[in-house]
């Protein structure tokens, strides 16, 4: 068998080579029109929002002059007052919603046989803690360091401190104690 081209020109199958070069110039078409569109769409996307950037500028400017002009007019007297206010009503509030019986129940559940409690006072420092002063009589300094002791242990009465110590008439030593306390409501928090 002969294999040799007799021709004086070789026939080549040249339309898969043209098919494939029309479907490639096809594709390249399509995807040039693809991204003239979407610059289109971006440039007028873009002039939109810098608008909108120049808009907000604009209302941010107008809005700071408002504010600064706000808070010059502001009497700091008249605030301070307002301020005092309301941390007093805060106060009253806090006050009212102490709980007698579970302080009372505490107490109870932590006082020796041999201490007694003569007065309990109830107040909020600067920080908003509530604390609690109270006046106890014991016949012993361990009698009271006990008290002291199981009172720091139930958890609601934190930095025991004594304030003063005395001995009065009925040779009874008379203790000022001082703590800060959380109620069960707050250690829940």
């Amino acid at each position: 068998m002969l294999r040799t081209n007799l021709s004086t020109r070789p026939f080549y199958n040249e339309r898969i080579v043209q098919l494939a070069l029309g479907a490639a110039a096809l594709l390249i078409l399509g995807l040039t029109a693809f991204n003239v569109v979407e610059l289109r769409s971006l440039r007028e996307r873009h002039s939109g929002l810098l608008g909108h950037v120049g808009d907000a500028e604009r209302r941010a400017a107008t809005l700071r002059l408002d504010a600064d002009r706000a808070r010059r007019d502001v009497n700091r007297a008249e605030l301070d007052r307002v301020a005092a206010a309301a941390r007093e009503a805060n106060a009253l509030i806090d006050q009212r919603t102490f709980s007698w019986t579970e302080l009372l129940n505490q107490l109870e559940a932590t006082l020796p046989d041999t201490v007694r409690v003569q007065s309990i006072r109830p107040s909020t420092d600067k920080q908003g803690n509530l604390t609690i002063a109270m006046v106890v009589f014991g016949r012993r300094a361990e009698d009271i360091e006990q008290f002291i002791e199981q009172l720091e242990g139930i958890g609601a009465f934190r930095h025991v401190v004594s304030l003063s110590e005395t001995t009065n008439a009925q040779g009874l030593l008379e203790v000022s104690l001082e703590s800060w306390y959380v109620p069960l409501a707050a250690r829940e928090d």
